[in-house]
This record gives structure tokens, C-alpha cells and sequence, in this order.
């Protein structure tokens, strides 16, 4: 995506919405049991809540042109949330993440537009570069939808001793770095498979079983890449999906566990210094 030096990206570009889900699943998170709390968004790193890191970084990101952050509770997120961008916009999230997207794309009064970035208020370690990059990457795809992924040896280049969830499939072992490029209505027929493929989202073939016993199959035998993978699961559902591969280790370290917090603490200290 082209910038002007001072005024951010070019006249003749549209701007995202990044749109941030800070809601949490039923029951007691642990990450904020832990820290001695009730909202997993509001616990604190380097003495802010993440979802204050996430937006603020959000807001000094130039494609990025409005906020929402969408949260069973809005009352209780508000001040973290302006804490980062005083123009942010709250809004009641659903029961689930692709039902909370919908509502709000349904919804006229929130007048949604395209394209929309979607993170995660448990990101903390999300910079301006990984989000530009990000978007530059999915621009450049024109893809209805880009899913941002880190790759294995990328992360232990790094983070050697990191441990995460990871998709195994023929061009490597991945792992989510909570980054979707929504760019047109197309997406809808997404949303709606991810309301039913939610649960499966950790494990690759149970994921693609939802496009057929075929693909599931090849996921689960690993003789398909996972780039090839979401090509084929966009052509099921009438859309293009891209994957877009992450060159920084930090894309995919998000905040879901007590060593996850450590790990991004130390990191956020790292850059301070």
C-alpha cells in the first residue's frame, strides 16, 4: 500500500476498519483468573491492559482509518479501549466470533464498510510493521479473504523454547497469528462456516472436513499445503482465500496462558529498552 511521508496512505486508497474481538468464552478465563481478574482483554502487561496495546497500536497504524472493538461487556472495556484511541468505537459482541462479525455487518447503524482487518485484543505484541505488512500482503493478494499465518521455523529462529498450536500440512507447520483480511460481501459465506467450524479451528483436518471428506483427508495426511488447502476451501464456498505468511515470529505470539504473558512482557521490555 503506497504512503504519503505525512499523511499516512495515499489519497486514492481506501482505508481499513480493524475491527477487535475482546470478548471471551463462557466460563472463567484462565489467563485472568490467574492474574487475579475477570476480563481476559483487561489484563495487564507492562502495566496496561492489552486491549490498551492493541488499539493504540491500531490507531498509529496509517491504513488503519476506524476502530471498533466489539466485547460481551463495552461498559467495562471502555476506558482500556480510549486508554489506546480516544476516537475507538465499542459495540456488544455476540455469543461467537463469526456471529459477532456478522451482527455487525448487519447492523446499519454501525455503517461497516470494506475492507475490515480483524485481530484480537489478546495481541499485545502486534507492531505497526506486522499490521502494515499484513494488509500490504492481503491488498496485494485481492483475495476475498487473507488469513495471516506465522510458519514454524520462523517462530523457533526466534522463540526456540515458544510453544503453540500447530497446523501441519506439506509446505510446513503453521500457526495463527489472529490477522484476517475481510475485503468484500463474499466473506459472508465464510462467516457463516466459521460459526460452525469454531470449535475445530486447532485441529486441520477436523477444519477441512466442514469442505468435504476429500480434503480432510489430504489435511490429515498432510499431502496438501495449507495455501493450496484454504485455495480450494475458498472455491467450495464461491470466494478466493489467501494465506499470507508472516516473517515475524511475534504475528503469532498471542497472550492465552501465564508463559505467554511472561514471554510478551519480556518482549515488550526488549523494544522499551
Amino acid at each position: 500500500m503506497t504512503k504519503d511521508a505525512k499523511n499516512g496512505p495515499a489519497a486514492n486508497e481506501e482505508r481499513w476498519t480493524a475491527v477487535v474481538l475482546a470478548g471471551q468464552r463462557p466460563g472463567i478465563d484462565p489467563l485472568a483468573a490467574a492474574f487475579g481478574g475477570s476480563f481476559k482483554a483487561l489484563v495487564e502487561i507492562e502495566g496496561e491492559p492489552m486491549l490498551t496495546h492493541v488499539v493504540r497500536t491500531l490507531s498509529a497504524t496509517p491504513e488503519i482509518g476506524r476502530i471498533i472493538v466489539l466485547g460481551q461487556s463495552p461498559a467495562l472495556l471502555e476506558l482500556a479501549a480510549r486508554d489506546g484511541a480516544a476516537h475507538v468505537e465499542l459495540r456488544q459482541s455476540n455469543a461467537g466470533i463469526s456471529t459477532s462479525i456478522q451482527a455487525l455487518l448487519d447492523d446499519r447503524g454501525a455503517s461497516l464498510s470494506w475492507p475490515i482487518l480483524v485481530t484480537t485484543a489478546d495481541h499485545p505484541l502486534l507492531t505497526q510493521s506486522i499490521i502494515s505488512a499484513f494488509l500490504r500482503a492481503a491488498s496485494t493478494a485481492r483475495s476475498d479473504l487473507a488469513i495471516g499465518m506465522v510458519e514454524r521455523a520462523v517462530m523457533l529462529s526466534a522463540y526456540p523454547d515458544n510453544r503453540r498450536t500447530w497446523l501441519k500440512f506439506s509446505d510446513g507447520w503453521w500457526s495463527g497469528a489472529n490477522l484476517f483480511a475481510l475485503t468484500g460481501p463474499r466473506c459472508d459465506a465464510a462467516l457463516g462456516l466459521w460459526a460452525e467450524a469454531e470449535q475445530d479451528r486447532k485441529k486441520a483436518w477436523k477444519l477441512f472436513l466442514h469442505f468435504g471428506p476429500w480434503l480432510a483427508f489430504r489435511a490429515l495426511t498432510r499431502t496438501i499445503g495449507l495455501a493450496d488447502a484454504l485455495r480450494r476451501a475458498g472455491r467450495r464456498l464461491g470466494m478466493s482465500i489467501s494465506l499470507i505468511p508472516m516473517d515475524q515470529a511475534e504475528a503469532a505470539i498471542d497472550v492465552d496462558k501465564p508463559s505467554d504473558h511472561a514471554l510478551a512482557s519480556q518482549i515488550l521490555t526488549a523494544r522499551r529498552a
